[in-house]
């Protein structure tokens, strides 16, 4: 992996971006620098802003002021699907599969959307073979290819946010948002998860968004903490820990001064 030492810039960037939802400041000049390759966490508490900060990230929500760049480029004013085909993809707290839908289908759709072939709906899936081939490897290297041809809502949740990383993946991102992948996961499934955030290709920056302090710590090489839509911090996983500011905003304590 690059570094910034090398003159290139960051896998993802944002600069002083602010959002406001009447009068409440959700995000305030946030700043928030991912290298390339990156394995970094964002927590705080509930309300912090951090899926608003998603959110602005990826083009869901447009923001009052600031900026975000996609490895040096300019991508504020565009649009989701435009900052997907530039290599940003993401998933979401609140699980968007189809629960009808075939785990593969579901990735072969994926697929053909990277492919630009998706919206052929009048030729079968199953008649483009190396769309297929490309579905089924990937969800070998996700432990799901004995799950390929089940409706996705027959699977334990732990193996659907499986399916949801596998989406994520099929459009090649070169930075991944994963926004609480271990939600609703019960403590038994927990490993699928942590497994497949360890498996990630290393030249993919990762920015995850997890309450589960275990996953986070096992995860993150780096940890930024949001308070109140603001950055409080950032550094190793082990100053974090140790850090009073961080301990006051999950505990809700006040420090003295």
């Amino acid at each position: 992996m690059r570094s910034a030492a090398d003159g290139e810039p960051p896998a993802l960037e944002t600069r002083g971006l602010h959002k406001r939802f009447g009068g409440l400041a959700v995000t305030a000049d946030v700043d928030l620098r991912l290298e390339r390759g990156s394995r970094q966490a964002l927590i705080g508490p509930n309300g912090a802003g951090k899926t608003t900060l998603l959110n602005l990230i990826s083009g869901a929500v447009a923001p009052d002021a600031g900026g975000v760049y996609l490895d040096g480029q300019d991508v504020t004013r565009l649009p989701q699907h435009a900052r997907a085909r530039l290599g940003l993809a993401r998933t979401f707290q609140i699980n968007q599969l189809f629960p009808g839908l075939a785990v593969v289908d579901h990735v072969a759709l994926a697929l053909g959307e990277r492919r630009g072939s998706s919206r052929r709906f009048w030729r079968p899936l199953g008649a483009d073979e190396a769309l297929l081939d490309e579905a089924f490897a990937l969800l070998e290297d996700l432990g799901l290819d004995d799950h390929a041809l089940a409706p996705v809502g027959t699977l334990p949740c732990g193996r659907q946010r499986l399916v949801e990383i596998a989406l994520a993946l099929a459009a090649r991102p070169k930075v991944l948002l994963l926004d609480e992948p271990a939600a609703g996961v019960p403590g038994a499934e927990s490993h699928l998860i942590l497994d497949a955030i360890a498996a990630l290709p290393t030249e993919i920056a990762v920015l995850i968004v997890e309450h589960d302090m275990d996953v986070v710590f096992r995860f993150a090489r780096r940890i930024t903490v949001m308070a109140g839509g603001a950055i409080l911090t950032e550094g190793t996983p082990e100053a974090i820990a140790a850090d009073e500011r961080v301990r006051a905003v999950y505990l809700g304590r006040r420090q003295d001064g």
